[in-house]
């Protein structure tokens, strides 16, 4: 196994354990809050895109994502509604106010529309990392360095956040959304647009564009480091499997805390028309200022820089089922579709 391969793309080397270290690193930037949108996207053979094999790895993909996804929902509601308090909020006090507020079901607040998103957050990233890889190399067909690739899906990633951001806001309202608010997606969306104009749906667009190239930097240099230090007094050994895990979770978990500020910052922020006007203390929902400096500034002088960190505990509880999840599901559809894993 190249350890080039390990941050770039996923391709699969047919090892168990070496496979699943390749593709936890990418799942691990898929289900942290922020720098989902900036993990390398894959890379495809020219037999594979002839063949058509491409999409049946999209589709691989996109099921597990939306499985993973829905499995772990209740945590990422959890997440989105202890960020957005201005109070320090028990998890256990949170749980006890949704499910007596809506029931169980209540939950997935969110969760439909989040799954919704993949297939076109996919499909455009797929295709902007593509053209954008075209534009690096120009007339050149040689390979891509880590570095260039990182670029790319840099670019990739800006795009498809900017193609999807509406339903990031409208996945942030739904989930915050008390019993009969919405009927719908639709609903939401309509009601929305004709109370606060179409600017609503960007609110919190620039935290989360700054947020990810931090998240991205941090984690690609992070990895390389530890791998270039490992490689130094190691020349002729190849890492072992839980060395590469331990680069991987270290690189992707300090890309995190660096970036949640402002995932945290973006969140309250889409949650504007939620939040503003909220008299009950017990609906545990703090008021929003308008635009990202007020609300970083608002949020230190009354709460402290810990209160940038709301609603990581269940971030972080969420990675591991979700990454594993993801990973298992993807292996047995890969399969169903006939996906070459060998």
């Amino acid at each position: 196994m190249a350890l080039e391969q390990n941050s770039a793309a996923v391709h699969v080397t047919g090892d168990v354990l070496e496979d699943f270290v390749l593709i936890f690193r990418e799942l691990l930037s898929k289900y942290l809050d922020i720098g989902e949108d900036l993990n390398v996207p894959d890379d495809f053979t020219q037999s594979e895109m002839q063949s058509g094999m491409w999409w049946r790895h999209l589709a691989a993909g996109g099921f597990a994502g939306a499985v993973s996804r829905t499995c772990t929902a209740p945590l990422d509601r959890l997440k989105v509604f202890l960020q957005v308090q201005s109070t320090k909020q028990r998890i256990s006090d949170c749980l006890q106010y949704m499910l007596k507020e809506g029931g169980v079901q209540s939950l997935w607040r969110g969760n439909f529309i989040n799954v919704l998103k993949i297939a076109p957050e996919s499909a455009i990233k797929f295709a902007a990392y593509e053209q954008v890889k075209r534009l690096i190399r120009g007339n050149d067909k040689r390979q891509l360095s880590i570095y260039e690739r990182f670029v790319a899906g840099a670019c990739a990633g800006g795009v498809s956040q900017t193609a999807i951001y509406p339903l990031e806001v409208l996945k942030t309202r739904l989930a915050l959304r008390k019993t009969g608010q919405y009927s719908s997606i639709l609903d939401a969306a309509t009601k929305i647009y004709r109370r606060e104009g179409l600017r609503s749906f960007y609110r919190g667009y620039i935290p989360n564009m700054l947020g990810i190239i931090p998240y991205a930097g941090i984690d690609l240099a992070v990895y390389e480091t530890l791998k270039k230090k490992y490689l130094s007094h190691h020349e002729t050994e190849q890492p072992s499997f839980w060395l590469l895990l331990a680069c991987g979770s270290a690189s992707s978990t300090l890309g995190q805390v660096c970036s949640y500020p402002l995932a945290l910052v973006r969140t309250r922020l889409q949650a504007q028309a939620v939040t503003i006007g909220s008299q009950n203390p017990a609906d545990g929902i703090a008021a929003v200022e308008p635009n990202m400096t007020n609300v970083f500034k608002r949020i230190l002088q009354t709460e402290g820089p810990l209160g940038l960190y709301r609603g990581i505990t269940p971030n972080f509880i969420k990675v591991l089922p979700a990454v594993s999840i993801s990973y298992v599901v993807y292996e047995y559809s890969s399969r169903a579709l006939g996906v070459n894993m060998t």
